[in-house]
C-alpha cells in the first residue's frame, strides 16, 4: 500500500471526529511516513507496519470518543464514546450486550418511573388539597413533596448509576483493547 492509500484511508476513517483532531492525527502520520523514509524504508513497508488504516481509524475515533467522555460528561459525549467503542470491536459486543443492556434498560426505567413519581407528587400536591383527600389538607401536602423527593432522590440516583456504567464500559473497552492489542500486533507482523 502506498502512503497516498494510506492516508487517504485513514482520513476516510477519521471522518466525524472535529477538523483540527482529524487533522493532528493525520500530521502525525505524515510525519511516520516522512522519518520511515529518511530510515530508507518504502512507503509499503512503513504502511504494513502501521496496520490497517481502517482499523487504525476506528481504534482513534474510540480513544477520542472515550476522552471526550471524561472530559464533558453530557448525553451527546456518552453515546458518542459507547457509539465509538461498540465500532472498535463487533465481537466485544456478543460479550458485553447480554450483560449491559439488562442493566441499562433496568437504570432507565427506574429512571422514567422516578421521573413518573415526581410528576404524580406534583398532581397529589395541587389537586389532593382540592379532593378532600383522606388525612386532610395537610396529609396531601406532605404526600405530594413526599412523592417528589422520592422522584427527585430515583431520578438522581439513576442518573449516577447511568454515568458509572457508563464510565465502566470505557474502562471495559480500553482494557480489553490493552489486553489484545498485543496479540493484534503479533497477527500483523507474522
Amino acid at each position: 500500500m502506498t502512503r497516498a492509500e494510506f492516508m487517504a484511508r485513514l482520513k476516510q476513517g477519521l471522518i466525524g471526529l472535529p477538523m483540527t483532531t482529524a487533522a493532528e492525527i493525520a500530521a502525525d502520520y505524515e510525519a511516520h511516513f516522512d522519518e520511515g523514509v529518511e530510515a530508507g524504508r518504502t512507503e509499503a513497508e512503513i504502511a504494513g507496519a502501521l496496520g490497517d488504516p481502517g482499523r487504525l481509524a476506528r481504534e482513534l475515533r474510540a480513544e477520542a470518543s472515550a476522552r471526550r467522555w471524561t472530559q464533558e460528561q453530557n448525553p451527546s459525549a456518552a453515546a458518542g464514546a459507547i457509539f465509538g467503542l461498540i465500532g472498535l470491536g463487533a465481537i466485544d459486543i456478543l460479550i458485553l450486550l447480554p450483560i449491559a443492556l439488562p442493566l441499562f434498560g433496568t437504570v432507565l426505567g427506574f429512571l422514567v418511573a422516578g421521573i413518573a413519581i415526581f410528576f404524580a407528587g406534583g398532581i397529589i400536591l395541587v389537586v389532593g388539597p382540592l379532593m378532600g383527600a383522606p388525612g386532610g389538607v395537610a396529609a396531601a401536602i406532605l404526600m405530594g413533596i413526599g412523592f417528589m423527593g422520592l422522584g427527585l432522590f430515583m431520578s438522581g440516583l439513576m442518573a449516577v448509576l447511568t454515568k458509572w456504567l457508563i464510565d465502566a464500559t470505557v474502562w471495559y473497552a480500553r482494557l480489553h483493547y490493552r489486553v489484545l492489542k498485543p496479540a493484534i500486533d503479533n497477527q500483523v507482523q507474522a
